[in-house]
């Protein structure tokens, strides 16, 4: 009576099993050799019941029994490959008759010659050590998927074991103890969890089995008990074994104890949510299928424009679509308070009232410091499960919205959205909701603060580029001031001169357009390219910035012409470069220094070259390499723009030329101006 109740849980188990195997309509060779190895199974563990059938024959056993493991060693044989076809395309292969040419001898040969039983016991250890070594080669084989076959592998492997254990026994003994077949229906229903655990885990198998929480969580129970029960005979097992007066008092003591330990442990509310939350999530097909929903929720995202509140209108729209809820608010948490910048609302009232204020701000208190998904719903029944957080009963039941989601940055609450389901079915906040709208919510938050991140940086480069039109165009006054000082620097000896008077004139006339041009720039708020280009000789620019704009300062430079080619340049653009680098040089350098502009060509680079060397303080490698050409960056203080340099680089390499410098602290420096010749 023992061995048939643990049979009879067996078999249960195994059809329940073969059931739900047989409600599944994906196709596949390994799901249909499972489905024989479980229905086998099924049979195998019915055909033991004695209650049913009666006793039962030794010959009858073993025969059952290398059945069961045709069945088993078949399915493994499936196992082997991924890109079975069909059955015959398994039995076909030789490596699967040799496999299961064991099981087929030792069952047909019992009805062709006359084999003591004892052979039998020893082709059952055979095919229990044949499945074990085909489950080490499974195992290996299955790289990544080692996790998913583990279950597997354990609950064959424990089975066969057993097994093995079983029938090596037999043999030294000559017979099969009654203890070890009373015991083997039990182990084979204890071990059923660990088989459904490896096919909802091994995907390729085309299985996607789905059972009922409830159920599993009651056979989990089952289980549990099951273990209590086991360390409780073995506990009484010992007892028995030690023996004793005190023998029977203690085991009283131990029993009595023990069912008030698993009454408390299974009465607790924690230990029971814990474990559904465990089962839930480890044994079931999700409520979400997440690659849609992220899929469904970037496109939505995406269709939003490049306005602000498109964008906070998208983020509380792809929120509601997520839970297929009516309406909501998004508040955007400010300085000044709380700021409604997005709304779903059939009323299209999004004012609070100042109890509701004083409400939503404790919910943001609370999930700044938790980050959780607050569903007020679930708070008016179970306030325990939110501990330390206080709110109006009065208010939240007048409160229209039910989930509260905080939208994080940095730690702290950026934001947060209250949905409200309207017309449609609520959502129960269970621990995968509130992972899927954390996920949700985090991907919402991080779009809208993307975008507003997005938006200051444009600014900023707004605000750069109009700080860099106007370097540019103080760089460009600078220049002409410097014009109108050289003529008010003549100006008293020179002012009855006629031709001094045309020169003024000219100047001023080509000042005005100068400063006409740069009030457009400041105008437009970009800078003007307006480049003139036709043939020079670059030595009567040099004449002009030597003589007009450079001879007021010390040291006056020195003009040497070498060699000379024309090239095509733009006139006041190379006069203003020429004129910063001199202007430069003069000023490194002490008065009873020394400036020369040396003009040649190299003739291998086919370039008019212009050197500007100076004998001033020099400067130091890195600061050449790091500093002197990047703009805005400048050594005068306020007295310069820093980009003087940086634009002369700038326009030699526009036109195709470059420009080099060689320096050495206390020696003086050189710039060589490479223009190309055409």
């Amino acid at each position: 009576m023992v061995s048939d109740l643990g049979y009879g849980l067996n078999s249960l188990a195994h059809l329940a099993l073969l059931l739900l195997l047989l409600t599944v309509r994906k196709p596949g060779v390994a799901k249909h050799l499972l489905v024989l190895a479980t229905a086998t199974t099924f049979v195998w563990s019915t055909s033991l019941i004695t209650v049913l059938f009666g006793p039962i024959s030794l010959n009858w056993l073993l025969t059952v029994d290398i059945v069961k493991q045709l069945a088993w060693l078949l399915f493994l044989a499936g196992c082997i490959q991924t890109n079975f076809q069909n059955l015959h395309h398994v039995l076909r292969r030789p490596a699967t008759l040799m496999i299961i040419a064991p099981a087929i001898v030792a069952l047909v040969a019992p009805y062709l010659f006359a084999i003591d039983p004892t052979w039998r016991f020893l082709t059952l250890i055979v095919l229990s050590l044949e499945v074990l070594v085909l489950l080490e080669v499974v195992y290996r084989q299955a790289g990544r998927e080692q996790w998913a076959f583990k279950p597997l592998i354990i609950y064959l492997g424990a089975a066969n074991v057993f097994e093995f254990v079983t029938y090596a026994n037999a043999t030294m003994v000559n017979q099969v103890e009654v203890g070890y077949i009373a015991a083997r229906g039990y182990i084979y229903f204890l071990l059923m969890p660990l088989l459904v655990i490896s096919i909802r885990r091994i995907h390729h198998w085309g299985i996607d089995i789905f059972i009922s929480r409830d159920v599993v969580l009651h056979s989990s129970l089952l289980l549990v008990a099951g273990g209590y029960l086991f360390v409780m005979a073995v506990v009484g097992y010992a007892i028995n074994f030690v023996g004793g007066s005190w023998g029977a008092t203690v085991q009283i003591i131990l029993v009595v104890m023990s069912f008030a330990l698993l009454a408390t442990v299974f009465l607790s509310n924690a230990f029971r949510t814990k474990i559904k939350i465990f089962i839930t999530k480890h044994f079931f097909a999700n409520q979400y299928d997440y690659r849609v929903e992220w899929v469904k929720l970037t496109k939505w995202l995406t269709r939003s424009g490049d306005s602000t509140a498109d964008v906070y209108h998208s983020g509380l729209t792809g929120l509601l679509n997520a839970v297929q809820y009516d309406s909501g608010l998004l508040f955007k948490v400010s300085k000044r308070g709380l700021d409604c910048v997005a709304a779903a609302s059939p009323s299209g009232d999004t004012s609070l009232n100042e109890k509701q204020h004083a409400m939503l701000t404790q919910l943001i208190e609370y999930s700044g410091e938790k980050g959780w998904v607050i569903d007020t719903d679930a708070y008016l029944v179970k306030p325990f499960d939110y501990e330390g957080l206080k709110l109006d009963r009065e208010v939240l039941k007048q409160w229209d919205y039910q989930l509260f989601i905080p939208f994080m940055q940095d730690a702290q609450v950026w934001g947060f959205a209250v949905l409200a389901a309207g017309d449609k079915e609520k959502v129960a906040l269970n621990w995968e909701v509130k992972d899927y709208l954390n996920a949700v919510s985090e991907q919402v938050g991080t779009f809208i603060q993307h975008h507003e991140a997005a938006q200051v940086v444009a600014e900023n480069a707004q605000f750069a580029a109009f700080n860099r039109m106007s370097a540019f165009v103080l760089h460009d006054l600078k220049n002409v001031l410097a014009q109108v000082d050289l003529i008010l620097a003549n100006a008293q000896q020179h002012k009855h001169n006629p031709e001094f008077i045309e020169d003024t004139f000219e100047t001023l006339e080509h000042t005005k357009a100068r400063m006409e041009k740069m009030l457009k720039q400041l105008t437009d708020k970009k800078v003007i390219e307006e480049s003139v280009n036709d043939d020079q000789y670059l030595s009567r620019i040099v004449d002009e910035v030597v003589t007009q704009r450079c001879s007021s300062i010390s040291p006056i430079p020195k003009v040497h012409l070498m060699k000379e080619e024309s090239v095509i340049v733009d006139k006041e653009k190379v006069a203003n470069v020429l004129y910063h680098l001199i202007s430069n040089a003069q000023q490194a350098t002490a008065d009873d220094g020394e400036v020369d502009v040396v003009l040649t060509v190299d003739g291998a680079e086919r370039t008019q070259m212009i050197m500007i060397e100076d004998t001033g303080t020099g400067m130091e490698r890195a600061f050449i390499e790091e500093r002197l050409f990047k703009p805005f960056d400048t050594t005068k203080g306020n007295a310069g723009m820093g980009i003087g340099a940086y634009d002369a680089k700038t326009y030699l390499e526009s036109i195709g030329g470059k420009l080099t410098v060689q320096s050495e602290v206390g020696k003086g420096s050189c710039f060589t101006l490479h223009f190309p010749i055409e």
